[in-house]
């Protein structure tokens, strides 16, 4: 699971300890949508070529059901657990499969510490010092009688055992000295372990592998093959007498991050074609491999995109990172999931949680599934390699609760209409980390705000938006900073041709300065401003940027000092039509305000804003702002998700709740070329009365529990 970037390094540590005393114990004893060609009318079309039908499978896409709900369990088996195996029952995992009746589970093979939690053969393998029975084994044949598919959790990159080992194998930090628990992507690790290790769980009969510890432990390396490489790709001189970059204040460090990142990446290219050669119904994904962390083409041949949220907040995050990985899959047909911590975990030295409720994790799921995500709970496994049973009525009602909406959910195709800009570009200059999600948190404030604001929105990347920008009648460009001068262009092409651009950000709407017809008054600050618009008034907390708008560009809100305090110079937004479409831009960096606060009132300000350049969306939703909406064509039909978000999950004083009220009388309208024949409520199966008039149908949703789905039919 990935671990939050501050605390790697202490949890590295930590384990590195725990490795050692052990240790001392031990001795003692393809394809591209056509080009632009404008905003398309926004009313509902049947399914056609351009982007709206059902996708098509890849090849590598062998069962598209068995990875839809699933269970993972995982225990970082170390060096001094003994008798591995002893408590597991043919009869208690009987009990969970079918109660729980997953597609698939995961368990753990090799954590972070590197020992296997199966008697491995390979010659570099660490295993648990004995076995009571082999778990790998009494896994597969229990899972094969009840037909469920089998993975395992294999720590990659993060491997602390073998560098006890072969310390060689380490990264060489920036200081020269070897990485403790990282090894080295140009080493020999993957053809000495991991590929040997993992051809061996293969004949096993496993199903497939979800290499943990991957690309977020994935580091600068300053070994001399890494250097040679460099040099050969970049012609940038490292040798005697040529330093190394070795931070962001010397030059050609980007180089030289980018050419890490490529290295991982052929890193995982290497390892699945050498499993898929070995094995070709073998599965393998890299955990966050072309996620937040890395939104960018896929070029390698795994067969499923995964990764698990962050165990607090999830339910924003679901949204977020469900919608980066919606995007991935679309484009390159290739399954996609997320998996959930069932507990609340927090890190630091008190290491405390609570384990959640199925109401909490029903929230999670219905954020991924409604995006056609597969779903996955997590469960800490037993250190003896068993499954605890204490959550099983919590997760059979989540199982229970997943199933029920399966059919309305997988295999869409969503619609477009807001499209959120996640640069690929922006994220390679501004992560410190070679991999991390330090813009996708910098952005997922004004994410969540157009989310609660009941937009239908999606996070797209450069290569998801070139040739088919045309598809969105609104593009919104929040704090992306460093984008490629050529896409910078067909942005601007696309609101010539019709196209609406919202930019967000400082940062943002100084680069497009000249095109919003705007100058700067000063310098940017952070502190406090009021804006006031519309006879309503919000505060910023953030970075703000006074400026002038020339002749011909329309203001949006005046800023204050105090919130009864004379007005100041400049404005909060300012709106300029540009060809046949339009340019607004706000001058605050919005989305860390709303990650901080979420207030209602900058929700207000967004959505005001967003309405002017999206005045009749497809969907809409009057009776309560705490419903987040999806909108997806199921074959023929319309599936409009309607998600409850109450509940105290975004405050990190709760660690769970079991308690989200019902939303009442909602009314939704649905603007579609066709009078429907009916609309229902799923999975409630309950046919609801409507109005049509004028392209738009209105239906009142009586009830609205966690997440329903209206199949327009």
């Amino acid at each position: 699971m990935y671990i939050p970037a501050k605390l790697t390094y202490y949890i590295n540590l930590w384990w590195l300890l725990i490795s050692i005393i052990i240790s001392l114990g031990a001795q003692a004893q393809p394809t591209r949508n056509q080009p632009a060609n404008g905003p398309k009318k926004q009313l509902l079309t049947k399914p056609n070529a351009t982007g709206h039908g059902p996708i098509e499978r890849s090849p590598t896409d062998r069962s598209p059901t068995r990875r839809f709900f699933g269970m993972h369990f995982d225990f970082h088996a170390n060096s001094s657990d003994a008798q591995l195996g002893r408590n597991l029952s043919e009869q208690s995992l009987d009990s969970f499969l079918t109660a729980v009746k997953p597609d698939f589970i995961q368990i753990d093979c090799k954590g972070h510490p590197g020992v296997t939690s199966y008697p491995s053969r390979v010659p570099n393998a660490t295993a648990a010092p004995d076995f009571a029975k082999d778990p790998l084994a009494f896994y597969r044949a229990v899972t094969r009688k009840h037909g469920v598919a089998l993975y395992v959790h294999y720590s990659g990159v993060f491997d602390i055992a073998a560098l006890q080992k072969h310390p060689n194998w380490g990264v060489v930090k920036a200081d020269g000295s070897l990485d403790k628990a990282n090894t080295s992507v140009y080493g020999p690790y993957a053809d000495s372990l991991l590929i040997p290790q993992l051809k061996e769980v293969a004949d096993y009969g496993v199903d497939g592998v979800w290499i943990d510890g991957d690309c977020w432990a994935t580091i600068p390396d300053y070994s001399p093959v890494a250097l040679a490489r460099f040099q050969a790709a970049t012609g940038i001189p490292v040798g005697p007498g040529h330093d190394p970059p070795r931070s962001e204040k010397d030059a050609n460090y980007d180089a030289f991050k980018n050419a890490a990142r490529q290295a991982f990446i052929r890193y995982v290219g290497h390892y699945t074609d050498e499993l898929h050669k070995h094995n070709p119904a073998f599965r393998v994904a890299s955990n966050w491999a072309y996620s937040s962390m890395m939104p960018e083409p896929i070029t390698t041949n795994v067969d499923y995109l995964s990764g698990d949220l962050t165990p607090g907040n999830s339910v924003n995050t679901a949204a977020m990172e469900g919608r980066i990985l919606a995007a991935q899959g679309q484009h390159f047909h290739k399954p996609w999931d997320l998996m959930s911590w069932t507990f609340w975990y927090q890190f630091g030295p008190t290491m405390s949680g609570d384990q959640k409720t199925a109401v909490h994790m029903k929230q999670e799921a219905a954020e991924v599934i409604a995006l056609g995500g597969g779903f996955q709970g997590y469960v800490r496994q037993k250190g003896d390699a068993s499954i605890p049973l204490n959550e099983l009525p919590v997760m059979t009602e989540l199982s229970q609760f997943v199933r029920a909406r399966q059919p309305f959910c997988q295999g869409i195709t969503p619609i477009p209409q807001v499209a959120v800009l996640y640069s690929d570009a922006t994220v390679r200059k501004f992560d410190q980390k070679l991999f991390s999600r330090d813009q996708a948190y910098r952005m997922q404030g004004v994410l969540t705000a157009l989310l609660d604001a009941q937009f239908p929105v999606g996070v797209l990347s450069e290569h998801h938006l070139t040739g088919r920008m045309s598809q969105y009648p609104l593009i919104v460009v929040s704090q992306q900073d460093s984008l490629a001068p050529a896409f910078r262009q067909e942005l601007l092409d696309y609101a010539r041709q019709g196209g609406n651009l919202l930019l967000i950000g400082v940062e943002t709407t100084r680069n497009f300065a000249n095109e919003l017809g705007v100058e700067p008054i000063g310098q940017a600050t952070a502190s406090n401003r009021w804006v006031h618009y519309g006879g309503a008034t919000m505060v910023l907390n953030s970075l703000f940027q006074p400026v002038q708008p020339k002749a011909g560009v329309a203001s949006f809100g005046q800023i204050s000092a105090r919130e009864y305090d004379a007005i100041l110079p400049g404005v909060a937004a300012s709106t300029v039509p540009f060809g046949k479409g339009k340019l607004m831009g706000v001058y605050a960096d919005l989305s860390q305000d709303y990650i901080q606060h979420q207030s209602s009132k900058a929700r207000d300000f967004i959505a005001t804003l967003t309405h002017t350049l999206l005045p009749n969306p497809v969907v809409t939703v009057t009776g309560s702002h705490l419903v987040h909406v999806i909108a997806n064509r199921l074959g023929s039909q319309l599936a409009i998700n309607l998600i409850n978000t109450g509940g105290r999950h975004a405050d990190p004083r709760v660690f769970t709740y079991d308690e989200v009220p019902p939303l009442s009388n909602l009314t939704i309208t649905i603007r579609t070329e066709k009078k429907p024949f009916k609309v229902v409520q799923q999975p409630e199966n309950t046919a609801l009365a409507f109005t049509y008039q004028a392209g738009i149908a209105t239906v009142t949703v009586p009830n609205l529990l966690i997440h329903s789905v209206l199949v327009v039919e």
